[in-house]
């Protein structure tokens, strides 16, 4: 009876969804239920962000307040009164899974979430996760937690993990048209979470298992940091040869099967390709597993920053220039083009090493405009206004992340040396470093 109620609400649209977190996954995802029909309530912990949702604001660059003005006329609302749960039929948590100092998995903010909405749960509901976790996750850390409330999973309340494919920023792909992984508990906890999500994307992937779920993610996301870090190691050995790492990669993309281009960089970014492999070299030690591709790659990879670095220091002693006190300009602080998000930026990486090497680092990026309030790093700097005389006095310009709003023209026709990490000029230019 339970079981079939739900099922009717989910069908029928006539759900209450809760979406937990309210940041680069949640919020597209409350969004996305929101514009295909149901009612949506918005949970976050951040009073700025609530308020800000709820006066039509953003906070998120590629959400825009015209999407936030639907969604509010749609029945959006955001708020942190978790006593509000009891009152969803769907629970959906899109919460941060970092990594601690020792590079373990840090659940505090989805277990310290389900501490928090435990006494509001209730039969004929749903929970999803979406955080990326560790295989295991949901049966051993998630699922214990809901029974110890006396529930029974699979009739009571229903339990699934589905794992978020979000890229921000993407023009093709979102919410409505990436395949959803799902995986449940019990085979009903799977029929639920199907019905949950067949709502909102094209297609709804089942897999046998929460576990398998949770893997299939991580394998996602190794799959482009082993990748990412093989051409990075390649980059460094053509470098040495005077070899253009980018002619190669395009005339191997030439061949029609058995290659995929992957492209070098100053470093990895974002929430999922720095963490999310250790998430499982971390877990392989409870099976007496090493991880020995997946660590290697994640050490050239958290190595590129530095590499920079230093063919910065190569390329300003070429002019005669000590680091300490050249002025250093920084294109781009973001993880990747054309967004405001920072989080793993390498480019932090790289402004946090020259600091210490006593550079005068400056940075310019039409994303943000200030530089952010960060858990690890905070620069007490601005985005500077691109300009001849601006690029001019600058003793090395970098390009970290190469967002299409710059003028790339206009940058090489008026700096001194452009130390390129991310292959923009293709023609052999004497101030043009490739690193």
């Amino acid at each position: 009876m339970i079981k079939s109620q739900l099922l009717k609400l989910l069908k029928d649209k006539q759900a209450l969804v809760a979406v937990i977190g309210l940041g680069y996954v949640g919020l597209p995802l409350a969004f996305r239920f929101s514009h295909v029909g149901y009612k949506v309530i918005g949970f976050d912990i951040d009073l700025d962000k609530i308020s800000k949702l709820n006066s039509g604001l953003t906070y998120i660059q590629h959400i825009t307040p015209q999407k936030i003005a639907a969604a509010l006329s749609e029945g959006f609302i955001a708020t942190n009164d978790f006593t509000k749960i009891k009152n969803c039929d769907a629970v959906i948590l899109c919460l941060p899974t970092p990594l601690g100092k020792r590079r373990e998995p840090d659940l505090s903010y989805v277990l310290n979430t389900l501490d928090t909405i435990l006494p509001f749960l209730r039969n004929g509901q749903v929970i999803s996760l979406e955080s990326t976790t560790y295989p295991g996750t949901t049966d051993e850390e998630i699922k214990p937690l809901i029974e110890s409330m006396n529930f029974a999973i699979g009739k009571d309340i229903f339990l699934v993990y589905s794992p978020e494919r979000e890229d921000p920023g993407n023009a093709v792909y979102a919410t409505s048209n990436i395949p959803k992984i799902c995986g449940g508990t019990t085979p009903d906890c799977l029929e639920i979470g199907v019905a949950l999500y067949e709502q909102v994307t094209g297609e709804v992937v089942s897999v046998s298992s929460t576990r398998a779920a949770e893997m299939t993610k991580l394998l996602e996301n190794i799959h482009r940091a082993v990748n990412i870090g093989l051409v990075n190691e390649i980059k460094i050995l053509t470098d040495k040869m005077g070899i253009d790492i980018y002619e190669i990669i395009h005339a191997a993309a030439t061949k029609p099967f058995g290659f995929v281009p992957y492209y070098p960089g100053p470093g990895i970014g974002g929430h999922c390709i720095p963490v999310d492999p250790f998430y499982l070299t971390w877990k392989a030690h409870e099976y007496g597993v090493r991880t020995r591709f997946i660590e290697l790659a994640g050490e050239i990879n958290s190595s590129m920053p530095q590499w920079v670095v230093h063919k910065i220091i190569d390329a300003l002693n070429t002019h005669r220039k000590p680091i300490k006190k050249s002025k250093v300009h920084i294109l781009g602080i973001t993880y990747k083009k054309n967004i405001d998000d920072v989080r793993e930026s390498p480019a932090i990486r790289m402004m946090e090493i020259l600091l210490k090497k006593e550079a005068l680092v400056s940075y310019s990026d039409p994303h943000l405009p200030i530089f952010p309030k960060m858990r690890d790093y905070h620069f007490d700097l601005e985005s500077l206004p691109l300009s001849a005389e601006m690029l001019a006095e600058q003793d090395a310009v970098i390009i970290a992340t190469a967002h299409d709003l710059f003028d790339y023209e206009f940058i090489k026709k008026h700096a001194n040396l452009i130390i390129d990490t991310r292959g923009v000029y293709s023609e052999k230019d004497p101030k043009v470093i490739r690193a």
